[in-house]
């Protein structure tokens, strides 16, 4: 049987410092390959953070392995960007999912409940912080909470990295 091992990331819609942060990402996901038998990986859509990760998926599956991953999108909701492009989106990602429990849930609150499902999906999960608020941040305290296996990429020179206990 096919062990599969899953990998979410979460981060800031605006990434500061873009080349680290996607030289680190590329890294991960390079050792990831390398080193388990298939990872499945999951990602949103929601900002720079989330489009460079696809971006790194996607470079470093081509240059270094494609056989053992799936790039997975996960929308909180069928938006209209995909009903209206659903073809681009199916080949630029292998699967895509879409989360069920959206109704009678407002659509602000759906994203948390989204990203919660995909950090209790996930064996790792990446993040992506410079700040201590917001959806991410959030999502962030909700996988330590979970005891998560967790990836904490910050800027090199902010010192968020060491006040945050990445392992529980």
């Amino acid at each position: 049987m096919l062990d599969i091992y899953t990998v979410s990331f979460f981060g800031h819609r605006e990434v500061e410092h873009f080349l680290y942060v996607e030289k680190q990402i590329e890294r991960i996901i390079k050792e990831l390959l390398a080193t388990k038998e298939y990872v499945e990986f999951l990602i949103g859509r929601n900002g720079e953070f989330d489009q460079m990760v696809s971006s790194a998926i996607r470079r470093v599956k081509g240059k270094y392995r494609n056989d053992n991953s799936c790039h997975t999108l996960v929308l909180p909701y069928e938006t209209a960007e995909y009903r209206n492009n659903r073809q681009s989106f199916e080949n630029y990602y292998d699967n895509i999912d879409i989360f069920e429990n959206s109704d009678n849930t407002h659509y602000k609150a759906v994203f948390q409940k989204r990203n919660r499902e995909m950090i209790d999906r996930s064996d790792l999960t990446v993040f992506y912080l410079e700040r201590r608020f917001g959806g991410a941040y959030q999502t962030f305290e909700y996988a330590r909470k979970q005891k998560k296996e967790m990836i904490l990429i910050s800027n090199e020179d902010n010192d968020f990295t060491e006040k945050c206990t990445t392992k529980n």
